[in-house]
């Protein structure tokens, strides 16, 4: 596999690739899960848990067919330590490995992450029976370039949907999900920023319209996904921001500031999960100000590519 990448001429290629894993309160799981992912060629960046959301986020990057190897080993363990049927969380999922994207980064365009995406489902069905869909650039039907789309009714809605709808079925495997494992959404995209806002109340119906209103398929921001929940016992705003060249995270705080004001609130801190470039930064920004603990050296990605963390275990 990995000689057939490289013939692509992808060779001093850097490719990202940033897996979601439905496990987020059990550090040795998360730590497992993690170790399993090291390969010879790939830096790991960061990785993250959220216990609320039941989910952990990693981060790695470098060599494009070494990346791909590392993201289908991650999946492996997923497949072995978690298990669906006891799993439940503020975040909607459909697998143990729940989504696998792989970005673009330098030398590298989406037109090639969607062969990798392609070619880690591949692995994903063949290694460990996980059925898999493709999203977004590496989507083969257009009902799945959204991932919304592809987790709705979350594990247990398309656990039951296989069985009754074809046009719910994976793309590969199946027809049927994985007894415990689920799903996985494997796919190719532009850089996405994780970006939660956390308010001055605990009212999560005002938040959940605030969602309603900036989320772009809906008609509010373009390229804005967001969530209203409840996280940390506040109310929380969850969005990915998929295209923050053409909607900036200063325009999107400053329309979620305004529409926060109708409704007698205001948010008071900000987080961004995961890392961000540094092109995305707006340094004497508002929303800025507001981010807890953010550290340049750990959360700016050019930065943390010059210097990865170690491998756990």
């Amino acid at each position: 596999m990995r000689e057939r990448v490289k013939d692509k001429g992808m060779k001093d290629a850097v490719v990202e690739c940033v897996p979601n894993f439905s496990e987020g309160r059990d550090a040795r799981r998360v730590e497992a899960i993690v170790a399993a992912m090291r390969v010879e060629g790939v830096r790991l960046l960061d990785w993250s848990m959220d216990a609320d959301h039941n989910r952990s986020v990693v981060t790695v990057a470098g060599e494009p067919s070494a990346v791909l190897e590392s993201a289908v080993r991650g999946v492996g363990k997923a497949t072995e330590i978690v298990d669906l049927t006891r799993q439940e969380g503020l975040h909607p999922r459909i697998g143990a490995a729940d989504v696998v994207p792989f970005v673009p980064i330098s030398g590298i365009k989406l037109e090639q992450c969607v062969l990798l995406a392609r070619q880690a489902g591949l692995e994903i069905w063949r290694r460990f029976g996980v059925p898999v869909y493709f999203y977004e650039g590496a989507a083969s039907r257009p009902d799945r370039a959204n991932l919304d789309d592809v987790r709705r009714g979350q594990f247990e809605g398309l656990r039951d949907a296989v069985r009754k709808e074809a046009a719910r079925r994976p793309d590969l495997g199946g027809p049927g999900l994985h007894p415990t494992a689920g799903a996985c959404a494997v796919g190719a995209r532009k850089f996405l920023i994780t970006y939660n806002l956390y308010f001055d109340s605990t009212d999560v119906g005002v938040v959940r319209a605030i969602a309603r209103e900036v989320r772009a398929a809906f008609g509010g921001l373009h390229g804005v996904k967001a969530l209203g929940v409840m996280a940390h016992n506040r109310a929380q705003l969850a969005m990915s921001i998929t295209d923050f060249k053409a909607t900036p995270l200063s325009q999107v705080y400053s329309t979620v500031s305004r529409l926060a004001a109708r409704h007698k609130t205001a948010p008071v801190e900000g987080e961004v999960v995961g890392l961000i470039p540094e092109e995305a930064c707006e340094r004497e920004s508002e929303w800025m100000r507001q981010l807890i603990e953010f550290d340049d050296q750990t959360k700016i990605l050019e930065r943390r590519l010059a210097v990865p963390l170690s491998w756990p275990g």
